[in-house]
């Protein structure tokens, strides 16, 4: 919907401070988009406010803890960080994209079986970067998961339940889908 004027029949959007959106195409969680965005808005705000998908969290705002952590174009990034412009065509999976047809991922059910999680708050990120690790290293040693999760704060279980988790879902993984 034109919100401004039209001028040769482009509509050009406004945010409410007067700049100009920005338009963007991308994939989610194999879903493809097409998007105005505000050009200050970051992509964590983006998620939340725009696309409805709260699972990623926002814990310091500043890229430290990790809770904000999505995948964009196979590396995990901290969607605190990113501005929801800059994710013009770039295919993003988010938590809520790790299940499919309602079910767990295996990754998902190894952090549960392991109780890799307590108060939650940490969870999507830790589990983001984990499906990277995983993406790119099927069979990963302890000291690449511990490296792949070093960006990723929790404060409730300790490390050692999640590199468990971790390191019994790479296993599955292995025997059920490869």
């Amino acid at each position: 919907m034109c919100t401004s004027f039209k001028d040769n029949n482009r509509c050009f959007e406004y945010t409410d401070s007067g700049l100009p959106k920005v338009p963007i195409t991308f994939t989610v969680n194999e879903e493809v988009m097409k998007k105005n965005v505000d050009p200050t808005m970051t992509l964590l705000q983006f998620l939340h406010s725009e696309l409805k998908l709260f699972g990623t969290k926002e814990g310091c705002g500043e890229g430290e803890c990790g809770a904000c952590s999505i995948i964009m174009d196979g590396k995990v990034v901290n969607s605190c960080l990113i501005l929801a412009a800059e994710a013009n065509n770039t295919e993003m999976l988010t938590v809520e994209g790790l299940g499919k047809d309602n079910e767990l991922s295996i990754l998902q059910q190894e952090f549960i079986t392991h109780d890799a999680l307590q108060c939650g708050f940490c969870t999507p990120g830790m589990l983001m970067s984990a499906r990277a690790l995983l993406d790119r290293e099927d069979n990963p040693t302890d000291e690449e998961i511990k490296e792949a999760i070093e960006g990723n704060f929790c404060r409730c279980t300790g490390y050692l339940p999640i590199i468990n988790a971790i390191r019994s879902a790479a296993k599955r993984e292995r025997e059920e889908l490869r």
